[in-house]
């Protein structure tokens, strides 16, 4: 082999190396990003654990608020309606036990009305009677 090949050959073996070199360097750096993403993964996940942990809890209380609004709700739904159903009932018997009175009471005010009628019919009759006795009394001879 010639002195020239030789040094380019001398060449090629250091720059192989290089790249070597380099690629093992590469390697390493990124073994060392690689550690500390997952330091600061572990790092973020300790933080945000109570928070989950607490948004967990609140979405449980939320729910059982929930639950406990809609018992609620359901209760008052019932007594509205059993008040409903009482008062309907109540004005009934109200209405019926006021029918009676009520009907008895006009049929009292029909009679007190006829009454006065044949009264004033009475006595309309009676003075067309005198006026006709009068009448009948001057024509007598």
């Amino acid at each position: 082999m010639s002195d020239r090949s030789e040094v380019f050959l001398g060449l090629i073996a250091a720059a192989s190396l290089a790249t070597a070199l380099a690629q093992i360097g590469v390697v390493v750096f990124a073994g060392l990003a690689a550690r500390r993403v997952t330091r600061l993964t572990k790092r973020i996940e300790e933080e945000l654990k109570p928070i989950f942990g607490h948004l967990d809890a609140i979405g449980r209380e939320a729910a059982r608020a929930s639950a406990l609004a809609t018992a609620q709700v359901e209760r008052v739904d019932a007594m509205f309606t059993d008040v409903a159903v009482r008062i309907d009932q109540a004005i009934g018997s109200l209405q019926s036990s006021m029918e009676a009175p009520a009907r008895e009471g006009r049929a009292i005010l029909s009679a007190f009305k006829a009454a006065l009628q044949a009264i004033r019919d009475i006595r309309q009759n009676g003075r067309s009677r005198q006026g006709r006795g009068d009448d009948e009394d001057a024509l007598f001879i």
